[in-house]
């Protein structure tokens, strides 16, 4: 260790782009970045003379315009390959989802192009991990797994927060919960949800036991910080 510390994180090499509101990022098994390019509804590397190079997009999305269509959101690798993504809605229409956030939501799978569940409200943070595709339901407020046979969510457990971020570390899961932006619970179940357990929604790191579904710990976040986008763990 050098002066008492195990180890040192600095940058190496980075790339700019135009504004295209990367939400989730993975790596390829060559080491390749790889990531989701929200206002162009499509997955995307980095490259050296354009801002991006397009990798795959979704069957109903026709053309790769900067009008963020179905609000293309997370990214679950496999094996070093992406596996699986989230999307807000499958509209083909400049900013569609945003009239399809209560139930529009779907899990595609991306080897295939097809969606492996339907039905979802506002879907974030799709992870693969132990051999399950884990994530969240945001806007119900349920963290869970893909059942992909049957092709349903299966909650886990609930946390009185918009649900963003999600990483493990052994049987435990660690997600990441947000206040609202204005008017962002007030058409989603996760209102009613909130109101009928009589909790007020927070900003916190929870901490579920998979096994379980219990929430065996809890660090609640205040002041100026409202929102969380994403969790790590560095073991």
């Amino acid at each position: 260790a050098y002066l008492g510390f195990d180890g040192f994180y600095v940058p190496r090499v980075a790339w700019s782009t135009v504004h295209i509101d990367v939400h989730a990022l993975g790596t390829d098994r060559d080491g390749r970045p790889v990531f989701v390019n929200t206002w162009y509804s499509c997955l995307a590397t980095v490259a050296n003379e354009e801002s991006f190079r397009p990798l795959w997009r979704p069957k109903f999305i026709s053309a790769l315009r900067h009008e963020d269509r179905c609000h293309l959101n997370g990214l679950a690798m496999v094996d070093g390959e992406p596996g699986y993504v989230t999307c807000i809605a499958a509209s083909d229409e400049p900013e569609g989802w945003r009239e399809l956030r209560k139930d529009g939501g779907q899990v595609i799978h991306v080897p295939s192009g097809e969606t492996v569940c339907g039905g979802l409200s506002m879907p974030h943070s799709p992870r693969w991990y132990r051999g399950k595709l884990w994530l969240h339901n945001s806007g119900t407020g349920e963290f869970g797994h893909m059942d992909l046979e049957a092709g349903r969510f299966v909650p886990v457990a609930f946390c009185p927060g918009y649900l963003r971020g999600l990483s493990f570390i052994n049987q435990f899961a660690v997600v990441g919960l947000s206040m609202g932006r204005d008017d962002t619970f007030g058409s989603l179940p996760l209102q009613n949800a909130l109101a009928e357990r009589y909790v007020m929604p927070r900003c916190a790191i929870q901490i579920v036991d998979l096994d379980s579904g219990d929430v065996v710990h809890e660090l609640r976040i205040k002041g100026d910080v409202a929102e969380l986008y994403d969790t790590a763990v560095l073991p």
